[in-house]
């Protein structure tokens, strides 16, 4: 609108003379200076699972120093740039975990985006020995499911950040002693709704916000008087660290307050992200 306002305001004898129609013939010759040809990024995806309590998922740098040596994106895409020979990666998955917990079972989904590939057509058996060479090159992390993929399938993934479910096994602290019969009320809970503040270890880096999330079912194993392992199955985005331990109130109800005692979180690994994506290999 503001264009066509501008060009009315301009008089056809001053537009014609700035802007002859046909144009003058040009009265220099175009020279090539330089030509870059680059090939479209390709897509690669599948399923990881971390074993390392020690390892991030991206690279860890906080005011602007690196703490870790390495991460779960680097150690897969390293040999992917190699083998396609790409000058650099975007790594991406459905959700993510901490440095400190691990990811079991079929693993959680990811895709690495590379960029200017210079070899792009793989036969399905050369992925199949792509994904052994990662696997063979660390005992960190492993990959299944390793394939091929476009840009539009990346999507399912990103559906499962918010909309699927996830399962997780956590060995819980108290600081009163407790039996077995002290714990085994959480096993009748269902579809526990929880209101989370944004929790005060991400706050420098996500809105400050209170997220309501569900906890679908628990589970609980008694250990010893101060120790018992919970088995959640959650809404996907829940904070369990902070489900657990309260977060100084700011998530609510949480296991603490449900047992009315101090409660904390020692170890937690994820058991299962539910995301049909990306599809299932034969081995």
């Amino acid at each position: 609108m503001a264009v066509m306002k501008a060009l009315n305001k301009i008089k056809e004898e001053d537009f014609c003379r700035q802007f002859p129609c046909p144009p003058n013939s040009p009265k220099a010759v175009c020279t090539v200076l330089e030509i870059e040809c680059a090939h479209g990024a390709v897509f690669v995806a599948g399923r990881y699972n971390k074993y390392s309590r020690t390892l991030p998922q991206t690279p860890w740098i906080i005011d602007g120093e690196r703490k870790l040596e390495s991460s779960v994106g680097e150690l897969i895409s390293g040999h992917l740039l190699t083998v396609f020979k790409a000058e650099s990666f975007n790594f991406s998955s459905s959700g993510r975990e901490d440095v400190d917990v691990r990811t079991l079972g079929n693993g959680r989904p990811f895709a690495i985006e590379l960029v200017n590939p210079h070899r792009v057509h793989f036969t399905s058996q050369e992925i199949k020995e792509l994904q052994q060479k990662i696997n063979n090159s660390s005992n960190k992390i492993q990959v299944r499911d390793l394939q091929l993929v476009t840009r539009e399938a990346i999507g399912h993934m990103k559906e499962g950040e918010e909309e699927k479910t996830k399962t997780y096994s956590a060995l819980i602290w108290t600081n009163k002693a407790i039996q077995k019969k002290d714990i085994e009320f959480l096993n009748d809970i269902k579809d526990l709704k929880i209101d989370q503040k944004t929790p005060l270890r991400v706050l420098h880096r996500r809105p400050l916000a209170v997220r309501t999330r569900l906890i679908h079912s628990m589970e609980t194993c008694y250990v010893d008087e101060h120790h018992f392992r919970l088995y959640l199955k959650t809404q996907a985005g829940t904070y369990i660290k902070e489900f657990v331990h309260g977060d100084f109130g700011r998530t609510k109800p949480n296991i603490g307050s449900l047992m009315n005692m101090t409660a904390d979180i020692l170890e937690l690994d994820v058991e299962s992200v539910d995301v049909d994506w990306p599809p299932a290999l034969d081995d």
